[in-house]
């Protein structure tokens, strides 16, 4: 409302200055100054006639201005400018440029136009406070209720989930079944999501389910190693909505309650055999919720994905994201951990250390401080080894290389009657590794005794009847390997003494 009566009554009543009227009215100094000359050009003094209202006294000092109820300024489409405001680089002041290019005598001041976009923003549904811009945030959820899937052989009924995403800007919805909310489900539902949209968003904001976020917190949560993968994967950042704050994922609960409205109550009279048939539905109704008109807003889902969202996403990597489950383990004082029930080598100089596996349906890869130290395809056998020969130590790469091929070739170096004597012991054992101690101690008499002494000796323990490790170790070790084969024994005379006993004694 003007206050020209109460600056012609402090001007000509008071005789205040036009600063003093500024100060005491709290209103600008340059708007004292247009009022008082404008009433001095009207002809209008103090005291002011008392027929004259306030509209006749604004008429009197500003005639050009149209009479109340008509308007003097052009209008602008705010629910156009709305939509624009979602695109990436576009600000209010250079929407304001444009509509100012278009009615150059009539548009409104910058001030007036953003006033104006906010009080129409603020009469619009509570959904569009949030200004979310093109391809920049991508919604998730599961919603609560669920779909049962009947085996068609028992009988039993399997609830199945439902996930939800949303993109910001557009409203565009996706959503599909799932068996379980667990991570590796969570992971293969974003997949699908990225595909459907055909192209990836700058953030995921999920809800705090497990699958997600390992441990929450309300400025720095943790979030599960494998979903940080799929993030690097696809090159997008992970931002989870505070805990208890559902405002921060209004996209989403708007988006799941009208996913339980639009799809899931159209499904409830059916039955569903298998996922693949309840997922061949949800993509029908998914496509008629995405192409149905808005209420309020021009265009529908589909259209606004089309317009805003669609040209900011990024372009999807050449190779989908491979689910792989990631975990920390700790390494056994054998070099080898446990995954699975199965057991997988590591260099052995990182025993008892803790490592990260990463583990796909067809391969193990182990890594420590972020380096890969290991690499084995998966196997499935419970309780086996997958040992790789280069991470045993070198004495351990020394006895997984014994073999009775190895042992034979070894003693057939060294001769003929070391090669028999090998083999003889070799046989005598169910399972020739039993012996396998036993024959490296009979050749390692080689290194100490010398080759040629220890074949004549594995060939005396033959003339004997004795063919055995230690009647060769006695043999070198008392020199009878030096003498010659048919050189005859002496044959030792025992003396009689009170020990000895004779035949008699025993009749």
């Amino acid at each position: 409302m003007r206050k020209i009566k109460d600056i012609l009554r402090l001007r000509y009543e008071l005789g205040l200055s036009y600063r003093g009227i500024s100060q005491a009215l709290n209103i600008g100094y340059g708007t004292v100054v247009d009022y008082l000359k404008r009433a001095e050009a009207a002809g209008l003094g103090w005291p002011i006639p008392d027929h004259l209202q306030e509209r006749d006294i604004g008429r009197l000092l500003f005639p050009s201005q149209p009479l109340t109820g008509q308007r003097r300024f052009q209008e602008p489409d705010f629910s156009d400018i709305h939509t624009e405001l979602k695109k990436k680089g576009v600000t209010r002041f250079l929407l304001w440029q444009e509509y100012r290019e278009q009615y150059p005598e009539d548009g409104y001041s910058y001030a007036q136009f953003c006033h104006r976009y906010l009080e129409w923003r603020d009469q619009q549904q509570r959904s569009m406070r949030q200004t979310h811009r093109a391809g920049e945030k991508l919604f998730i959820d599961y919603c609560g209720p669920t779909i049962g899937i009947v085996n068609p052989d028992t009988g039993e009924v399997r609830q199945a989930q439902i996930f939800v995403a949303v993109l910001g800007a557009s409203n565009y919805t996706f959503a599909c079944a799932t068996w379980t909310q667990t991570q590796a489900d969570w992971l293969r539902a974003h997949v699908q999501a990225f595909n459907f949209f055909g192209g990836v968003p700058g953030l995921l904001v999920p809800d705090n389910l497990k699958s997600a976020v390992h441990k929450t917190h309300r400025y720095e949560p943790d979030i599960n190693p494998a979903y940080q993968q799929l993030a690097r994967h696809y090159g997008v950042a992970v931002v989870p909505a505070r805990p208890y704050k559902p405002r921060d994922k209004a996209k989403t609960e708007v988006a799941v309650q009208i996913v339980e409205r639009w799809i899931m109550a159209r499904l409830r009279h059916q039955s569903f055999f298998t996922l693949a048939a309840l997922n061949q539905q949800i993509r029908e109704l998914l496509r008629q919720l995405n192409e149905r008109p808005f209420k309020k807003l021009p265009g529908s889902r589909l259209s606004q994905f089309l317009q805003l969202d669609k040209p900011a996403l990024k372009s999807l990597p050449a190779q989908p994201y491979l689910y792989a489950d990631i975990r920390q383990v700790r390494v056994h004082v054998d070099y080898h951990i446990e995954y699975d029930r199965h057991y997988y080598s590591v260099p052995h100089h990182l025993a008892r250390q803790l490592l990260e596996v990463q583990a796909s349906d067809s391969s193990i890869s182990l890594y420590y401080q972020g380096n890969r130290v290991a690499t084995h395809p998966r196997s499935y056998r419970q309780g086996a080894h997958t040992t790789a020969r280069e991470h045993m130590p070198e004495s351990h790469r020394a006895v997984s290389e014994w073999s009775p091929q190895r042992f034979l070739s070894w003693a057939s170096d060294i001769g003929e009657p070391t090669h028999k004597l090998v083999e003889h012991l070799l046989n005598q054992k169910r399972h020739p590794e039993q012996s396998y101690r036993r024959v490296l101690a009979l050749l390692s008499n080689g290194k100490r005794y010398g080759r040629e002494r220890l074949n004549a000796a594995c060939e005396r323990a033959w003339h004997i009847n004795s063919p055995t490790r230690t009647s060769v170790e006695s043999i070198l070790k008392q020199g009878l390997d030096l003498l010659p084969l048919d050189e005859p024994q002496e044959e030792l005379c025992l003396e009689s003494h009170e020990n000895l006993r004779g035949e008699r004694y025993y009749h």
